[in-house]
């Protein structure tokens, strides 16, 4: 006997939920972080002051005796993670991108992304006005506002967009590894070395690295919403995406097969 058409069963639940969510609590701890830090920064908050310079004098006296690590320390922030070094990276990604026709809204996307993390950190900067340390015998200098850090900011926005972009295409497990450690150890060190060589207090490096990561996460939230489509069709870690399944579909009928004739 011929039964109606059932209906089909129910998809099973997307993934996407819990990644939404997770995008959304981190953009949030990360908002209230940013905006406390910010007006601790803003209000001069005494207790604040007093931590940034007790840790830029003790760093300041050891890049004054270690003149070695002092060099290493400017030929790093000056050319390794240099804020023009990073646009650079963030330019070659954007022409590779461009190369491919479905890439070009990312390339767009990328390139917004960074000019507004640019252009919110100038305005910090200007807003804000704060004064970058001063000593009697500066190992380096650095010119404009403190905070937030430009160098720390912009190197925690490139790298993490790249990472981000790196992780969705579904790159290689080695490959994405050594971007991964390249890219924390590129953030921290940047942070440091700018401590080390007087030029930023602490929490400027602070404020860059939550601002920026802050960016990053807003940033992958709009495309994710905008792109819909690309995110969920990123190919898996060996590079190729899921081929379609070969089996047939369930019937749903309750009469028995038919033999060929």
């Amino acid at each position: 006997m011929r039964t109606s058409d059932a209906p089909a069963p129910p998809a099973p639940p997307t993934p996407r939920a819990p990644a939404r969510s997770a995008v959304t609590a981190a953009a949030a701890l990360l908002g209230a972080a940013s905006a406390l830090l910010l007006a601790l920064v803003a209000a001069e908050w005494r207790p604040l002051l007093d931590l940034d310079g007790g840790i830029s004098r003790t760093t300041h006296r050891w890049a004054v005796a270690e003149d070695g690590l002092t060099q290493a320390a400017r030929i790093l922030t000056d050319w390794v993670w240099d804020p023009w070094t990073m646009r650079l990276l963030c330019a070659v990604t954007v022409v590779l991108l461009l190369r491919r026709p479905a890439a070009r809204w990312t390339a767009g996307w990328l390139v917004v992304a960074v000019a507004l993390a640019t252009a919110v950190q100038q305005g910090l900067k200007a807003a804000l006005g704060r004064e970058r340390p001063e000593y009697p015998d500066p190992v380096d200098t650095a010119h404009y506002a403190a905070f937030p850090s430009g160098h720390a900011m912009t190197a925690t926005v490139v790298l993490g967009l790249l990472l981000w972009l790196l992780h969705r295409h579904g790159v290689e497990r080695v490959l994405w590894r050594t971007a991964l450690v390249v890219a924390v150890i590129s953030v921290a060190g940047v942070g440091l070395t700018r401590v080390w060589l007087g030029v930023h207090w602490p929490t400027d490096v602070l404020g860059g690295w939550l601002f920026g990561a802050l960016t990053v996460v807003a940033a992958v939230a709009v495309h994710r919403r905008l792109r819909p489509a690309d995110a969920g069709t990123a190919p898996g870690r060996s590079g190729g995406t899921r081929p379609p399944s070969s089996s047939p579909a369930p019937s749903t009928s309750d009469d028995p097969p038919r033999r060929p004739r």
